[in-house]
C-alpha cells in the first residue's frame, strides 16, 4: 500500500510541470577529496539554490551547516553512504533514514557499486536502505555504476551494464536511479526501457564543451529519462546559477538544444 509521506515527498522532489528531476550534488569530498568547487562550500550552495534547482544531495554535516537558510528553496535529499580514494570500489552507510527525517529531507541517497567482489555486500545494503525508506515513506534514490574491477573502464558506460545496474536497484525498490550516460540517445533509451523506475544521469566527463552537456541533457530528456543529476560540472562552471536555469529550460519547459545555448550566452552576456 502506498504510503502518502512518499507521495508528498515526491511531489516536493519532481518538478509539477514536467514530473522530472534536476538535482545539483555536492556529495564529492568524502569520495573524491576537496575539489576547488567546494571551497568555500557555502559560497557554492548559495550559488546552486540561487538557479532554483529541484533538489540538491548533500551529507547530514553539510546540510546542518550551510542549508538551513535556504530551507523550503529547494528540496533536501540526504547522501547515506560514500566511497572514498583510499576505497574507490565501496559505497558504506554513514547514516540513515531516521536522521533524514531529523533533518527535513525530501529522499535519501544511497551509492552502489556493481560489477566487482564488493557487488553481494552492496546490494545487501542497498536492499536494506529501501526497506528503511519504505518504512518511513522516504524515497530513496541510488548512485549506482557498473564500474566494480570486473569490467573495464570503457565497459562502464556499455548499455548492457548500465542497464543491469539500474534495473537491479528497481529490483531491490529503489524510487529514482542515478546513474552513467551511455553516450548516445539509441543506446540510452535501451536502458530507460530495462527499468520501470526513474532513471537519471550523472554528469561525469562528457566532453570539453559546455555544449556538450547540454546536448547529454535534451537526449536524455528525448528517450523518456526522468532527468538528471549533475555535479561537477554545474559548480565548476563560472556562471553556476545561470547553467542551473538553462538546465531547467531543457528539462522543464522542453527546450531546444539551440534554444539553451542561446539562453545561456543571454544570462551570462556582460557577466
Amino acid at each position: 500500500m502506498p504510503f502518502l509521506g512518499k507521495d508528498i515527498r515526491l511531489a516536493r522532489l519532481l518538478n509539477p510541470k514536467s514530473g522530472k528531476l534536476l538535482a545539483v550534488t555536492v556529495d564529492h569530498s568524502i569520495a573524491r577529496g576537496i575539489m576547488p568547487g567546494l571551497i568555500p562550500i557555502q559560497s557554492t550552495i548559495d550559488r546552486i539554490v540561487a538557479g532554483a534547482p529541484d533538489a540538491m544531495t548533500m551529507h547530514k554535516g553539510i546540510a546542518e551547516q550551510c542549508f538551513g537558510k535556504h530551507a523550503g528553496k529547494t528540496a533536501l535529499i540526504l547522501k547515506c553512504s560514500s566511497f572514498s580514494p583510499y576505497q574507490p570500489g565501496f559505497d558504506t552507510w554513514v547514516t540513515d533514514v531516521e536522521e533524514g527525517v531529523r533533518l527535513g529531507a525530501d529522499a535519501v541517497s544511497m551509492g552502489c557499486i556493481v560489477g566487482g567482489p564488493e557487488q553481494p555486500e552492496q546490494l545487501r545494503q542497498l536492499g536494506l536502505m529501501a526497506k528503511q525508506a519504505a518504512s518511513f515513506g522516504m524515497p530513496l534514490v541510488a548512485h549506482i555504476y557498473p564500474r566494480g574491477s570486473f569490467i573495464g573502464k570503457k565497459d562502464q558506460y556499455d548499455w548492457k551494464n548500465v542497464a543491469y545496474a539500474v534495473r537491479a536497484g528497481a529490483e531491490l525498490g529503489v524510487d529514482i536511479l542515478k546513474t552513467n550516460y551511455t553516450g548516445s540517445p539509441d543506446t540510452f533509451r535501451k536502458v530507460v526501457e530495462a527499468c520501470p523506475a526513474r532513471v537519471v544521469v550523472a554528469g561525469g566527463e562528457v566532453g570539453n564543451k559546455i555544449e556538450d552537456y547540454l546536448k547529454m541533457t535534451r537526449d536524455i530528456i528525448d528517450v523518456g529519462g526522468a532527468g538528471v543529476t549533475y555535479g561537477r560540472f554545474v559548480w565548476e562552471y563560472r556562471h553556476v546559477s545561470e547553467l542551473i536555469r538553462v538546465l531547467k529550460f531543457i528539462i522543464h519547459e522542453n527546450g531546444t538544444l539551440k534554444e539553451a545555448v542561446a539562453l545561456l550566452k543571454n544570462l551570462t552576456r556582460g557577466a
